[in-house]
């Protein structure tokens, strides 16, 4: 069962009772999927594209997608979007969540017009989006697609361990093109380990209201040693003040 909570922005979320966690941030849900994924992400990797793909693991409640839906329309970007979902929510839940209110209105009814189709294959809600939800687990997923950014939001390690091992990393990876972007909330020695090893450069970046740092990885174009950037050091080295979220 999936419970309505507010969350500190006045944005709600949902606690999921199987898993023991929340779909998003108790600090704000809406200010947390701007800042990882729409802000480190999305922003980031399209500068300068007419096209983005994007792969998200866990669609969950559907915020990423809806406000990546918005940005690329505003930018007359192409957004192809594929998010893999093991458990997909009703469209009555997604509905209860509000974030209608957060979406200009025609981009929020193309989406929940078009969500249970997505579920079955690729939909194109408008010009400037396809959207697809493979019901799936990423360890079952496979596609020959490459793709150009992964927003990787999955429930924690803590309750989702699976999620986070070595292999599963490697694998959602596999599927990003050269000089390709990776994001999640998440930061720790472990999951930097897996990045870097799959041939990453890692930067630590400011994290979302009630976390410290999160993740950001750009997948080497050619084969080289992987690095580590601390921003926060770049920042103290950099007085001139580089901005790394563009």
């Amino acid at each position: 069962m999936n419970i309505l909570t507010p969350t500190a922005d006045g944005s709600n979320t949902l606690y999921n009772e199987n898993i023991g966690e929340h779909y998003h941030s108790k600090h704000g849900a809406l200010q947390e999927s701007k800042h990882v994924f729409i802000d480190a992400g999305l922003k980031f990797a399209s500068n300068g594209k007419s096209e983005i793909s994007i792969l998200e693991v866990g669609f969950g409640t559907g915020l990423n997608f809806i406000l990546s839906f918005e940005y690329c329309t505003e930018q007359n970007i192409k957004l192809n979007y594929t998010s893999i979902e093991a458990f997909p929510l009703s469209t009555e839940v997604i509905q209860q969540t509000g974030y209608a209110a957060y979406v200009p209105e025609e981009i929020w009814n193309n989406f929940i017009n078009n969500y249970d189709m997505a579920l079955k294959g690729s939909q194109s809600l408008s010009a400037f989006c396809n959207l697809e939800i493979p019901h799936t687990t990423l360890a079952s997923f496979h596609t020959e697609k490459k793709f150009d950014v992964i927003y990787y939001d999955a429930f924690s390690v803590q309750h989702q361990p699976e999620m986070w091992t070595d292999e599963i990393i490697a694998k959602a990876c596999n599927f990003l093109k050269p000089g390709g972007t990776f994001v999640t909330y998440a930061i720790t020695g472990k999951l930097k380990r897996a990045v870097k090893a799959s041939g990453f450069t890692i930067e630590k970046l400011p994290g979302a209201p009630g976390k410290r740092e999160m993740l950001r990885a750009l997948k080497e174009s050619f084969p080289a040693p992987p690095l580590e950037i601390d921003t926060f050091q770049t920042a103290r080295q950099n007085p001139c003040g580089l901005d790394l979220l563009k």
